[in-house]
């Protein structure tokens, strides 16, 4: 989620406490997405099973936002070879059966968030492979945008796929100022949108819709139980995160819990995102005195992170606490062994016991080639709302009304334990993990070590 990992820092810790700048403020700030425009190309053909295709172009990384010139020209993608419009076919018909369900996906699929991209879709290919790629009776065939640098890039590229390409739904987003940024023409257009990743706390508040659902989380939902379960063992802590709006609204969770569990938070420190040298704010960590840290971080940002609190000595004297996304499954690799005896949490664990996760899985990692992670588990469920929901309404995308009734009321058993849609928030209800990092045959892996139950947002 931001650049490459640099060269770690050898600072000594003289350097540390000569470097002392606290971040402060209240306001969040947005967070950046790394992607590029492309063009979908035409659909697999009616007799495959799988949902039918369209990519995007090759990436254009420096792209003007504001100039048109920088996206790719859009394609229309073509309709299924067999489909025959009804005529003068009521609006809330139902579709022939053989009209492919246009599923629009904006999502990053190049640069520092790609693999969250590739997750997200591998998840959700994942489950429509599993139902013959059907939903309602109808052929599901995506259609890819991807997100860019620029909010207003991903506005256009959700524009373009509900004005040019006519999409019957919307799903994807990483980015939290995307999400923002497309809610109106959302909304206004009456496109239902499954927001598959992007945190922000007040799509499910001030800013909610009701053609608007997500199958991911809250940024507030991972911290808010965690905020008690530190205090138990942590009175005095740091809270150290990256200087955006996932970030800051994580802490804010998290210290609401903490502080009335009868903790204290001793300093805050907020590097800019990305970053790549902690060095002068674990100083400031270390000068603080705290019996814990508890962060957010993401991507390399988590990897550079985590991987100089433990070089810099700080692992063996504080206790390391956070967001689950520090410790999963797309950072461990670069991280090695340094986060382990770290504690996270979060709605998800490549270990978690259930039916739903062993079959998901194994499953994964039989296609794909390498283990899930907490993004394809949300583009698995993404998936599965989209058919339940589907073939709750015949395949019928005309009547809003009866699909927002359909979606409002899902609760199916996920790898991720217990799904239900909360119909105010319009966000999961779930369990929240304490996942420790352990050393499992050379290799981090995460062992639940604490289940929060039914953990919602809380809609204010």
């Amino acid at each position: 989620m931001s650049e490459d990992l640099s060269r770690s820092t050898r600072a000594s810790r003289r350097r540390f406490l000569k470097s002392f700048v606290l971040a402060t403020g209240l306001a969040a700030s947005g967070s950046l997405i790394q992607a590029c425009g492309g063009q979908p190309s035409t659909p697999a053909k009616p007799a495959d099973s799988k949902p039918a295709e369209s990519k995007p172009a090759d990436a254009k990384p420096k792209a003007d936002p504001a100039s048109k010139q920088a996206e790719s020209k859009p394609a229309e993608s073509k309709p299924a070879a067999d489909a025959k419009p009804t005529a003068q076919a009521a609006p809330a018909a139902k579709p022939p059966s053989d009209a492919a369900l246009k599923l629009g996906l904006v999502l990053p699929y190049s640069q520092v968030y790609a693999q969250l991209g590739e997750s997200i879709t591998n998840g959700m290919q994942l489950y429509f492979d599993g139902v013959g790629g059907m939903a309602g009776g109808r052929r599901v065939e995506l259609i890819k945008e991807d997100e860019e640098v620029d909010p207003q890039i991903g506005l256009r590229k959700a524009r373009k796929l509900i004005e040019q390409d006519n999409v019957d739904l919307l799903a994807g987003v990483v980015s939290t100022p995307t999400a923002y940024a497309i809610r109106d023409i959302v909304d206004q257009s009456k496109t239902i949108f499954l927001c598959a990743n992007a945190g922000g706390n007040d799509l499910s508040r001030g800013r909610k819709s009701q053609y608007i659902f997500r199958t991911s989380f809250s940024n507030a939902q991972p911290s808010l139980p965690m905020g008690e379960y530190v205090a138990k063992t942590a009175k005095k802590v740091t809270i150290c995160a990256a200087d955006y709006g996932a970030g800051r609204e994580s802490m804010a969770a998290f210290r609401g819990g903490f502080e009335q569990a009868g903790g204290t938070v001793v300093s805050e420190v907020y590097p800019p995102f990305p970053n790549t040298d902690y060095a002068p704010f674990l100083g400031q960590i270390q000068s603080a005195g705290p019996e814990a840290v508890y962060s957010f971080f993401a991507g390399s940002d988590a990897v550079n992170f985590v991987k100089q609190f433990d070089e810099f000595g700080l692992k063996k004297e504080i206790k390391l606490f956070g967001s689950g996304f520090m410790l999963e499954q797309d950072v461990f690799e670069a991280q090695g062994l340094s986060g382990v005896g770290g504690v996270t949490g979060l709605h998800w664990a490549l270990t978690l016991d259930n039916p739903e996760n062993t079959k998901f899985v194994q499953e994964y990692r039989t296609k794909f080639n390498r283990d899930a992670d907490v993004y394809a588990m949300q583009g698995y469920d993404t998936a599965h709302v989209i058919v339940e929901a589907l073939n709750k309404t015949s395949g019928n995308t005309s009547d809003k009304d009866a699909l927002i009734k359909a979606i409002e009321g899902m609760s199916f058993a996920s790898p991720r334990g217990p799904f239900r849609m909360d119909p105010e928030t319009r966000n999961p209800i779930h369990n929240v993990y304490a996942r420790e990092a352990r050393d499992v045959g050379g290799k981090p892996s995460n062992v639940v070590v604490e289940t929060f139950r039914d953990i919602k947002d809380p809609g204010a």
